[in-house]
C-alpha cells in the first residue's frame, strides 16, 4: 500500500485477483444463462404434455368432444374409463362409476331431487323424482328420473342430542 500525503490509502490489486474476479463473474453469468435455459425447456415440455392430453397430434383444434358413458374396469362400479371422440380424433379418460343407487343413471348426470314420498304399502317402497341440473362430458341424460328405496320400519324413539350434556352434568 502507498500513502498519499493527504493520508488516503491507495490499494493495488494484483493481476491474479483481477483474473479471479473475472472468472467468478463469468461463472455466475454462465450459471444464470443455464438456469434460464432450463426454465424455458421445462415450460415447453409442460406445454407439449398438455397438448398430447388434448387427444390430437400437435394439439387439438376440436372444441366439441363427445364422450361415451363411463365403463368400470372391474364389475359394475368403481374406477373405469370413457372414450371421447371429436372429428376423427379419439381419447380415453379416467372416470368412476358410483357404487350406490346413482349407478343406475350414471355419475355424469346431476339431478336436483325432491323429498321422499310416503311409503306405498303395496310395494313397501317410497319414491322421489329428480330434475336434470347438469350433464357432464356432454353425455345424454334423462330430463327427469324417479328413484325408489325400501320403506323403513324403524320408529325413532328419542331425538338425537349431545351425549353427556344433561342437567345433572
Amino acid at each position: 500500500m502507498l500513502e498519499k500525503s493527504s493520508g488516503t490509502k491507495l490499494q493495488f490489486f494484483s493481476v491474479e485477483t483481477f483474473n479471479t474476479e473475472n472468472k467468478m463473474r463469468g461463472l455466475f453469468s454462465t450459471l444464470i444463462v443455464v438456469l434460464v435455459a432450463l426454465m424455458i425447456v421445462t415450460t415447453e415440455a409442460g406445454k407439449n404434455k398438455k397438448e398430447k392430453n388434448k387427444g390430437g397430434k400437435g394439439g387439438s383444434d376440436c372444441a366439441e368432444w363427445r364422450y361415451g358413458s363411463c365403463v368400470a374396469n372391474n364389475g359394475d362400479c368403481g374406477a373405469g374409463t370413457r372414450e371421447g371422440t371429436c372429428n376423427e380424433q379419439t381419447k380415453t379418460v379416467k372416470c368412476r362409476v358410483p357404487c350406490n343407487w346413482k349407478k343406475d343413471f350414471g355419475a355424469d348426470c346431476k339431478y336436483k331431487f325432491g323429498n321422499w314420498g310416503e311409503c306405498d304399502a303395496a310395494t313397501s317402497t317410497k319414491n322421489r323424482s329428480g330434475t336434470l341440473v347438469k350433464a357432464l362430458f356432454n353425455v345424454d341424460c334423462q330430463q327427469t328420473i324417479s328413484v325408489s328405496k325400501p320403506c323403513t320400519t324403524k320408529v325413532k324413539n328419542k331425538p338425537k342430542g349431545k351425549k353427556g350434556k344433561g342437567k345433572g352434568n
